[in-house]
């Protein structure tokens, strides 16, 4: 099943318990606008390199669409598509004045230099300076990029338009960066987390954790979730699993990885290291958090997952049989469009702060995102026991709702 339709059945099985029409249901799936363009940079070498590009602006009867640009070899215009109507419903679901957005190049960065990826970018903006904006559509931060890549883009994007930081969120600080961007959606992750297992009765010395992928999402919240005293029993990347059934030092895994050159736990040796796709089917593990790419529980390896917690960090982790096949099992999955909300609830206030000129504390942030988190859970949970539907069916009701309501006072038929 491609990433747009496993969208659309999420979409659709929510749409089912609002007694949506078809004519409304394909009104709010279909997306306003999709931009492919072609990006060719020099390379260091002096040869020419040809790359594809993608916006896909979803929805925008909320506010100004907001998504993240990705550079990833796999990025497609499917993936963008279902990636960019995700947002549309995250947003909604957290009660952000935002529309969904999504974008990226079908690109590996790690094959290319700083300098390539910058050219990369500026290139890219080139393209699609004209179709985003602080009051159209926002990037920020995703897969394969980061702080450094939203300041080129902010920079290429200010040479046609002038000043305004607000174009794009995940700024480094000194160039009007949100304090508490980077750890936001690992914090997020790591706050629903918790309240989650509360919820359902797990004392957090006696509930075991493994996080798939240890990039920026899964190191930041293996860092909440220890700090609060949740064993983290098995951490993974393209390197390997790497698994103490006592629960691994976090602190030392995280200094090992900043000191690695690809930022990888390679070579990491003070645990058990084990194939990569054995974190998934670990026996002593009660909470799974896939947190790197999406499309990992699958109906092949569905069976063979033994947690009774599934936080998706990651976008679009389980696929729809997977997740029916779980949800039979009685297994409680917190789904993406809530668990990875951090991220862009804290990109809203970077923007705020850029439109305001006036710089948020740390904490301040902070306490934001904590507050915005925990209203949106227990709006989810409270949805989930009235209509008596799972986590992720409740999410979709509410964003869909939402997003729904906004189209029909602009116009839209009911």
């Amino acid at each position: 099943m491609r990433a747009f339709e496993a969208t659309q059945h999420f979409f659709d099985v929510a749409a089912e318990h609002l007694n949506i029409s078809a004519e409304m249901r394909e009104a709010l799936l279909t997306p306003k606008r999709e931009v492919q363009v072609r990006v060719t940079i020099e390379r260091d070498n002096g040869r020419l390199a040809n790359y594809v590009g993608f916006r896909v602006q979803h929805d925008n009867h909320r506010g100004p669409m907001k998504g993240g640009l990705r550079y990833h070899p796999d990025v497609d215009l499917d993936e963008t598509r279902a990636l960019a109507s995700l947002m549309t419903w995250k947003t909604a679901v957290v009660d952000l004045p935002y529309g969904g957005a999504k974008g990226g190049i079908g690109v590996d960065p790690s094959e290319l230099s700083p300098r390539e990826i910058e050219r990369l970018t500026r290139v890219f903006v080139d393209q699609i300076h004209d179709i985003v904006g602080p009051d159209t559509d926002i990037p920020a931060p995703d897969m394969g990029t980061d702080h450094r890549v939203m300041a080129w883009f902010r920079n290429q994007w200010e040479k046609y338009h002038g000043f305004n930081p607000a174009v794009i969120t995940g700024k480094p600080v000194e160039e009007y960066g949100a304090k508490g961007r980077e750890e936001a959606t690992g914090r997020g992750v790591g706050t629903l987390t918790g309240k989650l297992c509360k919820r359902l009765g797990y004392k957090p010395e006696k509930t075991n954790i493994a996080i798939q992928g240890f990039g920026n999402v899964g190191s930041h919240a293996a860092k909440f979730l220890s700090e609060s005293q949740f064993p983290i029993v098995a951490v993974s990347d393209i390197s390997g699993t790497y698994y103490d059934p006592k629960g691994l030092n976090v602190p030392s895994l995280l200094h090992h990885k900043l000191g690695h050159p690809r930022g990888l736990m390679e070579g990491y040796h003070q645990c058990q290291c084990l194939p990569v796709n054995a974190l998934l089917e670990l026996n002593d593990v009660q909470v799974l958090i896939p947190a790197a790419l999406g499309g990992v529980i699958t109906e092949k390896n569905v069976g063979n997952i033994k947690a009774s917690v599934i936080i998706e960090a990651a976008n679009g982790p389980v696929h729809p049989a997977a997740d029916k096949a779980l949800s039979d099992r009685g297994v409680t999955v917190l789904p993406d469009i809530l668990a990875n909300a951090g991220g862009v609830t804290v990109s809203y206030f970077e923007w705020v702060q850029n439109r305001q000129h006036y710089r948020w504390t740390l904490d301040r942030v902070r306490q934001e995102l904590d507050h915005t988190m925990n209203q949106a859970f227990e709006n989810v949970w409270q949805t989930a026991q009235e209509r008596n539907v799972s986590l992720r069916t409740a999410a979709y009701i509410i964003g869909i709702t939402r997003v729904r309501r906004s189209a029909e006072l602009a116009g839209f038929a009911s």
